[in-house]
């Protein structure tokens, strides 16, 4: 009797988020309207892949189709995770939030040992997992989220003071630690951006908020002194003419392709940069393609999207019925946002050089799995809090 019962109750934690979430299961019109947003920046970053990598994958794979089965097999991932966590009520996650940092943390030193590490480009950034390459740093910004989302939602007076924010500050220091020595110092600055913003809604004080901005700003110019490679990269975004067949040459071919494509474009499939002149034409600089083919009113329209995504993220938050959903929904918004004013200010050279995928459009399986994965999350909040609104 003792052994059904502990049985019956096992079973019933495990599908109550499933039960929970049948009374609601319709999706609102900000739901589908975020639906749709994502749905359509993945179906078009699937066409400008192609688009942005056919030439080069057919030269160095002999399979023009190359990066665009990867991005599919992403796309696929990040679908099934978007759709399955949108049906799972998000307290469940509280549960998993040590897991999932600790998972992250593994994998994230797994990039330095030799048999699973993947190194390219000088930059240790991948883990072979049973023969598929996963970029851990992608996955370490939502643990992030994760976390400080738990943290901030259960400890909201202790932010108050000092001693309150070392938690939170010693677990963002770890990842990003751990990212710089990969080396990575885009993603470092997501994770560092990321973790403050959250900070500031979660309600840091106005004295830890200054503070902090003055050592974020201090510690860029540390970040770029401490590595050759990053001091030629910020002399070259001030005179990318100076080397132009060297460290300048990727940011002048980006403007070259942005300058070509003019108000209108050349045309879907039409650019020419891609044809070996644009380093990464496919991922961290997909965007300059798409200001070749589409033109300055395709990069707005572009824009204007995810302007709209980040902004319905945001209300969803806004309307989450406890302040862990709102922390959740609003870190996924903050994360998107940041990640794609950085990508368009580095390939419109507003920024110095350095390499961050474009959300949902850049090649790159984790990150657009993980992306839609996140999406799911934002979307349970808005479910499970329009079921609480209903009760």
């Amino acid at each position: 009797m003792q052994k059904a019962k502990t049985k019956q109750n096992w079973t019933s934690k495990i599908t109550q988020p499933f039960a929970n979430s049948k009374k609601c299961h319709t999706f609102s019109k900000t739901e589908w309207l975020v639906i749709f947003l994502v749905l359509f920046l993945v179906g078009f970053g699937c066409v400008m892949v192609y688009s942005a990598s056919s030439y080069s994958a057919a030269y160095r794979y002999g399979n023009e189709y190359f990066f665009l089965f990867k991005q599919l097999f992403g796309v696929a991932l990040g679908l099934f995770g978007m759709f399955f966590l949108a049906f799972v009520d998000y307290h469940i996650l509280k549960r998993f939030k040590w897991w999932v940092l600790g998972a992250s943390v593994l994998l994230l030193v797994l990039v330095f040992v030799p048999g699973f590490g993947v190194q390219s480009y000088g930059a240790n950034r991948w883990v072979n997992l049973l023969g598929v390459s996963v970029q851990p740093s992608e996955l370490a910004k939502f643990a992030l989220i994760l976390f400080l989302a738990c943290y901030l939602s259960e400890s909201h007076d202790k932010i108050k003071t000092f001693k309150g924010l070392l938690v939170p500050l010693a677990v963002a220091g770890m990842l990003c630690l751990l990212v710089i020595i990969e080396p990575s110092m885009s993603v470092t600055m997501c994770l560092a951006c990321v973790t403050f913003l959250m900070l500031v809604i979660g309600g840091m004080s106005k004295k830890h908020t200054l503070m902090f901005s003055c050592v974020g700003v201090a510690a860029i110019p540390l970040l770029i002194l401490a590595e050759p490679y990053r001091l030629k990269r910020l002399f070259a975004f001030l005179d990318p003419w100076a080397t132009p067949q060297g460290e300048g040459f990727q940011l002048i071919q980006s403007l070259y392709s942005l300058g070509n494509g003019g108000w209108f474009g050349v045309g879907l499939f039409n650019s020419r940069q891609k044809f070996l002149f644009l380093p990464f034409a496919e991922s961290d600089f997909i965007f300059s393609i798409i200001g070749e083919e589409l033109g300055f009113l395709g990069c707005l329209l572009i824009m204007g999207l995810f302007f709209a995504l980040v902004f319905c993220l945001f209300k969803i938050g806004l309307n989450a019925k406890d302040r862990f959903g709102c922390l959740l929904a609003c870190g996924v918004g903050i994360v998107i946002a940041v990640q794609t004013l950085l990508n368009i200010a580095v390939v419109s050279g507003s920024i110095p050089p350095t390499g961050l995928p474009l959300p949902f459009i850049s090649s790159g399986g984790t990150s657009v799995a993980v992306f839609m994965a996140g999406v799911g999350v934002a979307l349970s909040v808005s479910r499970h809090s329009r079921r609480e609104k209903i009760k």
